[in-house]
């Protein structure tokens, strides 16, 4: 039984994991920590870490930037595995975060769901491709209306695997509008739309000389990327200090 404390547990995100972990016999939320306390959980909640006394075994985070911080001090000096999904993290704090992996596991994933992580690895077949061919590459990302950070930690992740494959040579675009110039050969352009309930949709588009071809990634449910934090703290109890993400989960389950 891996036990976890639920770092958020109060937002939307910490409230879809609550009540599927309750229904998975495999691991148990012993308690969570959330500023606000409006909601009756079966587990009790703390307002900070430092208040919480209660043993587990890793921590899964879906809270804000801003409480990043805090956590990350917390898991260096308990040695606490914590699996890391907030995203919109500042240079400062993803440094911070590689320091403390030294120290502790930490498994950082941009998107927990396995569709997105599967499109990681297809991505980078297609760019080896269509990239030296001349294709131009384009992200589109749509998200709700409440979500604060953009791009998406998604897109720019969607982003990085193709740049990766193409030794790093690409430029990212986010913005077209203060310049009257062409495209460049070597951009990735990278669009954020905001509205509505959309949970997440993403298109990478690799456009060529009378062709283009579309890779799309739609979340219908918050569940998806819940189940996927769920496995990745399964995963990470008891693994030695370093820095994971979902492939390293993807990997294991498939051995």
């Amino acid at each position: 039984m891996t036990k976890v404390i639920m770092h958020g547990c109060n937002g939307k995100m910490g409230q879809v994991i609550t009540n599927l972990a309750a229904q998975d016999e495999e691991i148990e939320i012993v308690a969570g920590i959330d500023v606000s306390q409006h909601i009756s959980n079966s587990y009790p909640v703390f307002s900070s870490l430092k208040e919480c006394s209660v043993e587990a075994d890793v921590i899964i985070d879906f809270a804000s930037a801003k409480a990043i911080d805090a956590l990350l001090d917390y898991c260096e000096e308990k040695r606490m595995p914590v699996v890391l999904c907030t995203t919109g993290l500042s240079e400062e704090q993803l440094k911070r975060v590689k320091e403390v992996s030294a120290k502790t596991a930490v498994l950082k994933s941009a998107n927990m769901s396995l569709g997105i992580n599967m499109l990681l690895k297809l991505l980078k077949e297609a760019a080896a491709i269509l990239a030296p061919a001349g294709f131009d590459i384009e992200i589109v990302e749509k998200h709700h209306n409440q979500k604060v950070d953009a791009p998406s930690g998604t897109a720019l992740a969607l982003a990085d695997s193709i740049n990766d494959e193409l030794s790093n040579e690409y430029e990212y675009i986010f913005d077209r509008s203060q310049t009257r110039q062409k495209r460049g050969s070597k951009e990735i352009g990278i669009s954020a739309v905001r509205g509505g309930t959309i949970v997440g949709d993403h298109d990478v588009i690799f456009a060529g000389t009378d062709e283009v071809i579309t890779f799309s990634h739609t979340a219908y449910s918050k569940s998806i990327f819940a189940k996927g934090a769920i496995q990745a703290a399964k995963f990470l109890a008891g693994r030695s200090a370093g820095m994971y993400d979902m492939k390293d989960v993807i990997d294991f389950a498939n051995k």
